[in-house]
């Protein structure tokens, strides 16, 4: 059984303001989410590394396209990759850690 809960550890600038690097996240699996949530999902062809964005709109049949807040701090969003096909789950709480 996994639990319905899980927390990511934001580790780049890519959406600054409202997250920093050493900012901690509390999210819900899910792959329901609506525009403007801050999600998590699986960088394509990186299974094992997640991607903290913001989801822009759901695309039926391709999946979510995702952005990021500060694109100019080099991040890797949709517009390099395309839309993701699912969604690993939304933020429902930041906080610091330690």
């Amino acid at each position: 059984m996994r639990w319905p809960l899980f927390r990511v550890a934001v580790a780049e600038r890519s959406m600054e303001p409202a997250l920093r690097p050493g900012d901690w996240l509390l999210v819900l699996r899910t792959r329901r989410a609506r525009p403007g949530r801050i999600v998590i999902a699986r960088y394509p062809g990186k299974p094992d590394m997640l991607l903290v964005k913001r989801a822009v709109r759901r695309i039926p049949g391709e999946g979510w396209w995702l952005a990021s807040d500060n694109p100019a701090a080099g991040a890797v969003d949709s517009r390099s990759f395309g839309p993701v096909p699912a969604l690993e789950g939304r933020v429902v709480l930041r906080y610091r850690h330690g």
